[in-house]
């Protein structure tokens, strides 16, 4: 089996009784890489999870041994140098490798993360601040990405998503979307296919995905996040809100604004439960302080 190869059981005796020391091996990691790639995992999770495995073997130092001790003082570690959810995802990525190799007895518990119920609206995209990107993007002759950052925020899919918009789903008005084990019909609006139409026509593009790089394959997540980032100076907007998923939350936000339908926003975004969606129907914290103000409860009878 893989997971053999992925780490091995030295064992030992201490005070006459028999000891084991599980030990994680460098060339295992690979294993482990094929263990998700069997499980059809996406390309892009099975980076993620190899990176943060990588994380945990250059922690564990140079005899790389693995036991539940040095696993939580691994948690504390990630809690000591990152934001919770981000913690908790590269632990998420450790506890996984550590059901490949059956250590189960190793793995820890996330972190605890205290729900909020309102949205941070100055981490989010305002409706103006991306106008003012449009802007600067078609200022600067970025035909493609103009028209991209339009296809995300007009029909809130991933930006992994883009490659599913093709030439053909476009003349039908409609793509097809596959994605975490999930199909969805994501639909083009009028003005959105006209346009991707008309690009078509001016690049040449006859078939398959719209959206390309020189090569013609599918640009990826890294290229159009650089290239929105190099739009916020000229746009006068903060980098720090720049990246595509802004674009989807922005749609997504807009969407429960005008419908106020939570089960058929999460069919829109593709998500598996509506408890993922709930962020994007959340109260901003401006208007839940302008609520709490209102009470009147403070300064009474002073």
């Amino acid at each position: 089996m893989d997971a053999l190869f992925c780490g091995y059981t030295i064992h030992k005796r201490k005070g006459g009784r028999k000891m084991e020391e599980k030990v994680l091996s460098l060339a295992g990691l690979e294993a482990f890489r094929r263990c998700l790639v069997r499980e059809e995992r996406s390309a892009n999770t099975v980076e993620k999870y190899l990176r943060d495995a990588r994380a945990f073997y250059r922690f564990l130092g140079e005899d790389k041994r693995v036991d539940k001790e040095r696993v939580i003082a691994y948690k504390q570690h990630l809690a000591e140098h990152y934001k919770t959810v981000s913690a908790n995802s590269m632990l998420a990525a450790v506890n996984r490798l550590l059901l490949f190799l059956d250590w189960r007895e190793c793995q820890v518990r996330l972190l605890r993360v205290q729900k909020r119920n309102f949205r941070e609206t100055e981490k989010e995209l305002t409706k103006s601040e991306y106008q003012r990107l449009l802007a600067a993007a078609k200022s600067s002759r970025n035909e493609r990405l103009w028209l991209l950052m339009q296809a995300i925020c007009g029909t809130g899919i991933r930006v992994s998503e883009h490659r599913f918009i093709t030439v053909e789903a476009v003349r039908q008005g409609r793509a097809q979307v596959r994605n975490k084990g999930r199909e969805r019909v994501v639909f083009f609006p009028a003005p959105l296919k006209k346009l991707l139409l008309d690009y078509c026509r001016r690049q040449g593009v006859g078939s398959g995905p719209v959206f390309v790089t020189r090569s013609g394959c599918p640009m990826d997540r890294s290229n159009i996040w650089a290239e929105m980032k190099r739009l916020c100076e000229s746009a006068g907007v903060d980098s720090g809100k720049v990246f595509p998923h802004n674009l989807r939350h922005l749609f997504a936000v807009t969407y429960y604004q005008l419908e106020k339908d939570i089960v058929r926003l999460a069919d829109v975004l593709g998500h598996a439960s509506v408890e993922t969606t709930r962020i994007y129907t959340a109260t901003s914290g401006l208007e839940q302080k302008r609520l709490i103000s209102r009470l009147g409860l403070v300064g009474c009878g002073g």
